[in-house]
């Protein structure tokens, strides 16, 4: 049984006790300790997460189109043991999902997470004006030790209107991921064009991910904004 503990925000601990299975984004071990001989091992997930081999060469190559192909390592755990992770100093987030519950979150946020979570990846949509945003990794809570560990670049703002059903809007360029209890908490993209886009006066806010009040998210935001989106302009 493995639990999880963020220690001075920056550093995910995992706590084992007995035989079991960690995936976490590869490289991302930085220390460990057990009684005895050293009882854990680290492992490349060449195919990624899935059931079969064919299950997992289509959820490779769906990653790959939708730029959602994060290298991934299985700790393979023999016994009680606390290892430590970390990602560049990223602040660390941890969620234990309850069952049935889904967190949709971008792939290079993930940071570990157990095998009471099921893994995939679906598209969002298409013809939006970002790289960002097209496709998301989705965790769904199929057991009682459903654990994610999420990254994010500073301390993360929470918004939710599941009590308010206000309406919410975020730029996708900082969203992390979004929490639904139904899974049916997909956004809505929305875009703000004008012929003032094609001539270089973009307000920088073209498009957003927009919840309504009667898709109830809990949504985590980070207070930095990723690069490399298509921009539409005109030099």
């Amino acid at each position: 049984m493995l639990t999880f503990e963020v220690i001075n925000e920056l550093t995910l601990k995992v706590t084992c006790e007995g035989r079991d299975t960690l995936i976490t984004k590869a490289g991302a071990f930085i220390a460990g300790e057990n009684p005895g001989g050293k009882n854990y091992s680290f492992e490349k997930m060449l195919l990624g997460p899935g059931g079969s081999i064919g299950q997992a060469l289509l959820g490779q190559f769906v990653r790959r189109i939708a730029g959602e192909n994060i290298p991934l390592m299985k700790v393979n755990m023999n016994g009680n043991s606390t290892t430590y992770y970390a990602h560049y100093g990223q602040h660390v987030v941890v969620y234990k999902l309850a069952v049935g519950e889904t967190v949709s979150v971008e792939s290079e946020n993930i940071l570990a997470f157990t095998n009471d979570c099921d893994y995939s990846v679906r598209f969002l949509g298409v013809g939006v004006l970002s790289q960002k945003g097209l496709a998301t990794t989705t965790l769904v809570g199929r057991g009682n030790n459903a654990y994610v560990a999420l990254l994010s670049d500073g301390n993360p703002l929470v918004i939710s209107n599941v009590k308010s059903r206000d309406t919410l809007s975020v730029d996708p360029d900082a969203v992390i991921c979004w929490f639904s209890q139904s899974g049916m908490g997909d956004p809505q993209i929305r875009a703000d064009i004008s012929w003032k886009t094609f001539i270089g006066q973009a307000s920088g806010e073209s498009y957003a991910f927009e919840w309504s009040g009667n898709s109830p998210v809990t949504v985590l935001v980070q207070p930095s904004e990723r690069g490399g989106g298509v921009r539409v302009g005109i030099d």
